[in-house]
């Protein structure tokens, strides 16, 4: 897909430049310096992944949701244990970056002194990637899953009205050596940015992505976006979507897309949720046995990819993180639209996830 933005020229910055344009824009918004040092490290890690759909785009509905109010400008998370293994983070409707940086060092530190730990993130508005939010742990050495809502679009498998978000799951293994296994998808069958991107370059949606607002299917973007998007699968990616709402809603006591989608202010940020993640050491099934299980299962990526074709999840932003370190390209086009921010020009209209 092509990078987002109006026109095809494109600018070259370096990962440096990224981090102070997202700051910089942040903070001239009013958002407080630990917030904005935060979400510049977030969008900063997707833009050197060539993840365009959470890198600098995603900087539009920030500023959104700082200038209508939505989300806390200065407020701190806290983190407390409700016991050793089960921690919680008050992100006191703050960004989502800020109190994942909080939680995720003593997640580790939990699971690795006990096997098993669970972190959940309360009252934040989420707007990163999930594997940004794992990577941490499974460089740890940590097994590590993450579940959070998403924006209220999706219609259940054989419906047509929304009443779940795009509700995506990440996991991740720490390995192979250098390049951990992570996966980070949406239950629906893209995420809406990736719709909203296809709306802004002109391009068609595949069949069975999404339904405009009469219920009928859908190529075209704009009455995905009125319409709803669909499950990837079916009813197994509809089953999938159910569990993240549990799992991020009522199990943490937090909001459903539903329920978050009634408090929305109409802004273009994120939508109120809540974020489980749940870590596991596997030196904890045996540490005279670890080398081998790792090697187990080293073998089984090297045998996946010698099949032509395969590709692991997680390499292709490997591979652009490496070409990163020599600046990212991004449209002309929307670097203007976010300089402009700090003049007040907001035109345009902004997405969520």
């Amino acid at each position: 897909m092509n990078a987002p933005g109006t026109g095809n020229a494109l600018v070259t910055l370096s990962l440096a430049e990224v981090h102070a344009l997202t700051r910089d824009t942040l903070r001239a918004a009013g958002l407080g310096v630990a917030h904005a040092e935060a979400i510049a490290r977030s969008i900063t890690r997707a833009q050197a992944d060539e993840c365009h759909s959470h890198g600098l785009y995603r900087l539009l509905g920030y500023v959104d949701s700082v200038r209508s109010g939505k989300a806390e400008r200065e407020a701190l998370p806290v983190l407390t244990r409700t016991t050793p293994v089960i921690l919680n983070v008050d992100a006191r409707r703050g960004f989502a970056p800020l109190a994942i940086e909080a939680g995720v060092p003593p997640l580790i530190e939990a699971a690795k002194t006990y096997g098993i730990a669970a972190l959940a993130i309360h009252d934040c508005y989420h707007f990163s990637a999930l594997w940004a939010d794992i990577e941490p742990a499974v460089e740890a050495g940590l097994a590590a899953w993450c579940f959070t809502i998403g924006q209220c679009c999706v219609a259940p498998a054989g419906g047509t009205t929304p009443l779940l978000g795009t509700n995506p799951i990440a996991f991740g293994w720490p390995g192979p050596a250098g390049q951990p296994f992570i996966f980070d998808f949406a239950t629906s069958a893209a995420a809406r940015g990736e719709v909203e991107l296809k709306r802004r370059a002109g391009e068609t949606l595949p069949q069975g992505w999404a339904v405009g607002p009469d219920g009928a299917p859908t190529t075209d973007p704009a009455a995905a976006l009125k319409g709803a998007l669909l499950p990837f699968g079916g009813h197994k990616g509809s089953a999938l979507s159910l569990m993240v709402e549990l799992i991020a809603g009522p199990l943490i006591g937090d909001l459903t897309s539903r329920q978050a989608k009634a408090v929305e202010n109409g802004d273009a940020g994120p939508p109120l949720g809540g974020e489980l993640f749940i870590a596991m050491d596997p030196a904890m099934f045996g540490r005279d046995t670890l080398s081998q299980r790792l090697e187990d299962a080293d073998a089984l990526f090297a045998l996946a990819k010698a099949q032509p074709g395969v590709r692991l999840p997680a390499e292709r932003r490997y591979a652009a993180r490496a070409r990163s370190r020599e600046g990212v390209q991004i449209p002309a086009g929307l670097l203007a639209e976010i300089r402009a921010l700090t003049q007040g020009d907001t035109e345009g209209e902004r997405t969520r996830r």
